[in-house]
C-alpha cells in the first residue's frame, strides 16, 4: 500500500506527464508566469528610475514634434505687404477677457530645441523670422482654435530657436515650460508662411523644422504616483504567481487521481477469478 501511494504521489513526474499531454493549458500557465515576471521586472525598474507620466500626453516635446511635421513655405507671390509685425517677447503675457465667449489667450516666448533648415541656397537664416497660423488640431492640441506661431533664429546658435506661440490658455502645456528666449536686439519682421505637409515645389522657398526630444520637458510621475504604481504592479504579480501555484497543484493532483484510477483498474483486472 505504501509503495502504491509513493508511486501515485510523484509531483515532478505528474507535472512532466501533464505538460506532455496538455499543451494548451501549459501555454496558458507560461503566459501567466511571464506576465508576472514582467510586472516584477517593471516594478524593480520603476524603483530605480523615474518614469514619464502616461496620463499626460500634451507636453512641449509633443507640441514641437507635431510642429516639426510641417514644411513652412513662403507664398510664391509674396510681397512686402505679407510681412507681419514682430510679436512681443515676454515669457508669458496672458490676456484674460471679461467676455464669456472669448477664452483667455496666452502668449509665450520660449527657447526651444528646434533646428530650422531651408531648401533655398540663399544661405544664412540670420535675422530671419517666420510667422504661421495653424489650427489647434494640426498640432494635436484641440479643434479649430487658432494658434499663432513665430520662429526667430538665434544668432550663433544652431540647436535652439526662439518660438513665440499664442493660443487659448487651456490648449498649451503650461507645466515644465522651456526657458525664456532672450529679447532680440533687432526688430525683425517675420515672413508670413503657410504650414504644409506636401513636398515643396521648385519655385517655393520652404523651411523644415527638426525637433530634438528634451528629457527636461517630459512630465514625469511624482514620487507618490510612482510608489502607487509599484505597489499595484507587485500586488498583481503576487496574484498571478498564486494562480500559477494553484494551477501546478491542480495539475499534479489531477494527474495523481488519473494514475490512481488507472492503478485501481489494473488491480481489478489482476484479481484471481473464484471458481463457483
Amino acid at each position: 500500500m505504501w509503495s502504491l501511494m509513493m508511486g501515485l504521489w510523484q509531483p515532478v513526474t505528474n507535472l512532466r506527464d501533464y505538460v506532455s499531454q496538455n499543451p494548451p493549458a501549459v501555454t496558458f500557465f507560461l503566459c501567466l508566469l511571464i506576465l508576472a515576471v514582467s510586472f516584477i521586472g517593471l516594478s524593480s525598474y520603476s524603483y530605480t528610475h523615474t518614469l514619464p507620466n502616461p496620463d499626460t500626453v500634451k507636453d512641449w516635446n509633443h507640441l514641437l514634434s507635431s510642429l516639426s511635421q510641417f514644411q513652412l513655405c513662403a507664398k510664391a507671390n509674396a510681397s512686402s505687404s505679407e510681412f507681419v509685425s514682430p510679436v512681443p517677447s515676454p515669457l508669458m503675457d496672458t490676456d484674460t477677457l471679461n467676455s464669456t465667449e472669448t477664452p483667455s489667450v496666452s502668449r509665450l516666448h520660449l527657447k526651444v530645441p528646434v533646428v530650422v533648415t531651408s531648401n533655398s541656397n540663399s544661405g544664412s537664416l540670420k535675422d530671419l523670422g517666420l510667422h504661421a497660423v495653424l489650427k489647434a488640431r494640426q498640432l494635436h492640441l484641440g479643434g479649430n482654435e487658432t494658434v499663432n506661431v513665430t520662429l526667430e533664429f538665434l544668432s550663433g546658435n544652431d540647436t535652439y530657436t526662439c518660438l513665440t506661440i499664442s493660443a487659448p490658455t487651456q490648449l498649451l502645456p503650461m507645466r515644465l515650460l522651456p526657458p525664456e528666449c532672450p529679447a532680440s536686439e533687432k526688430n525683425i519682421s517675420p515672413i508670413h508662411v503657410e504650414a504644409s505637409n506636401q513636398p515643396p515645389t521648385a519655385l517655393q522657398t520652404c523651411y523644415s523644422l527638426h525637433s530634438e526630444n528634451d528629457p527636461t520637458l517630459t512630465i514625469m510621475l511624482t514620487q507618490e504616483e510612482q510608489s502607487v504604481a509599484e505597489r499595484h504592479l507587485l500586488e498583481v504579480s503576487v496574484c498571478l504567481l498564486a494562480v500559477c501555484l494553484i494551477l501546478c497543484l491542480a495539475a499534479s493532483l489531477t494527474h495523481s487521481l488519473i494514475r490512481r484510477h488507472h492503478w485501481n483498474g489494473l488491480d481489478l483486472q489482476n484479481e484471481p477469478l473464484i471458481d463457483t
